[in-house]
């Protein structure tokens, strides 16, 4: 048992006050965790544009004041009652979704969407007790998704912690809790390419990146990559990208233009931007007979698109994925391993380190379209 089990842990953490304002350094105090929970203490995090989008009050219910966070990885400082399968010093990943392992999703070997844990934007308090762990001089600071990383210590429910090889260095596979993983498994766990086969990924951030870095592992023949952003195309070639084609260098839709590319459509294609004409031009573009497209993208709740029914009767597939298909707790040390034994590359998604006291300046790099992913060290 660590010496500050049961005890409330004064620690930094860098709150939101207020939408779209710098998140301010504050000294918080984390409560210790109750049943079914772990308190951890994080050694890097990184930024997540999720983060961003909420922080900016662009969802559904903006809640303030936040500790923002959910890339992360970090040391189990102390569990609460009824945790069996973590214990003090385990290597945890902290991720947005769980799984409970009870009901009918976590028993589905389809399903990765947990009925009890799946991810609660609205959510800023623990399942447990509807109280929230942190405050500051007896006021509570709402949670985010389960994780609020941007803090020395948070406390998580067990369910939706990934325990992983303690060798594995945590400012690296820190960023497998969200966006690398999701376009990594909706290439490999949901198109499934095929050796040699012909991909496209429509949008080159960071999840359309680890889409394209899962094609390469799959051994596709050809990755075409699909943005607005010329200056997104030279570094996407280090993902395994071959061509290039920007929309609005053409007067005919995308969709026909990687058809006639690709003699008829290509074999799979995934689209991580959440614009509904890209998801369109995704789906249109694989080849009939045997074509697989997958969203990854997250839309306004209320979006419509419009596609020809004939398209799906030409036997092309439309799928959907949450989180590349991954179960955090089963699948997640899987994915680690495949960094480990080099078939994943994860240090060129790393593109910017930074100080917890600098955090400020992850948003505005990412407001500012630089780099891919900035790690955040809690400890430095």
């Amino acid at each position: 048992m660590s010496s500050t089990a049961g005890l409330v842990i004064p620690c930094n953490a860098a709150v939101a006050w207020e939408a779209g304002k710098p998140l301010v350094m504050e000294r918080v105090e984390v409560a210790p965790p109750q049943a079914r929970e772990v308190r951890i203490k994080v050694k890097y995090t990184s930024l997540c544009h999720t983060d961003l989008y909420f922080w900016e009050a662009k969802g559904q219910t903006p809640l303030f004041p936040r500790i923002f966070g959910h890339e992360a990885a970090g040391i189990v400082e102390s569990v609460g009652e009824g945790v069996t399968d973590l214990q003090v010093g385990d290597h945890v990943l902290p991720v947005f979704t769980g799984e409970c392992g009870e009901c009918a999703h976590c028993k589905s070997e389809e399903s990765n969407m947990c009925n009890l844990l799946r991810i609660d934007t609205n959510r800023g308090v623990m399942h447990s007790d509807g109280k929230s762990r942190f405050s500051i001089k007896g006021t509570p600071i709402n949670h985010f998704v389960g994780t609020s990383t941007f803090s020395e210590y948070t406390v998580v429910h067990s369910g939706c912690l990934t325990k992983i090889n303690p060798l594995a260095p945590m400012d690296k596979v820190c960023v497998l809790s969200c966006g690398i993983s999701t376009g990594l498994g909706a290439t490999l766990n949901v198109a499934k390419p095929k050796k040699g086969s012909t991909v496209a990924v429509f949008g080159l951030g960071a999840v359309g990146l680890a889409a394209a870095e899962g094609a390469r592992i799959a051994g596709a023949s050809r990755i075409i990559g699909v943005d607005l952003n010329p200056n997104r195309f030279e570094e996407a070639k280090k993902f395994g990208v071959t061509e290039f084609v920007n929309p609005k260098d053409y007067d005919k839709p995308v969709q026909e233009v990687i058809a006639d590319m690709t003699n008829g459509g290509v074999d799979r294609s995934i689209e991580c931007t959440g614009n509904i004409n890209a998801m369109i031009s995704a789906f249109e573009c694989v080849h009939d007979g045997w074509g697989v497209a997958v969203l990854v993208g997250v839309p306004n709740k209320d979006a419509v698109f419009m596609t020809k029914p004939i398209n799906v009767l030409n036997e092309r597939t439309l799928k959907g994925t949450f989180f590349g298909n991954y179960k955090p707790r089963t699948d997640l040390p899987s994915v680690v391993d495949m960094y480990m034994n080099k078939t994943l590359e994860l240090d060129k998604f790393i593109t910017h380190r930074i100080p917890f006291s600098d955090i400020n300046k992850a948003f505005d790099l990412m407001l500012r379209g630089e780099g891919i992913r900035c790690i955040i060290s809690m400890d430095d």
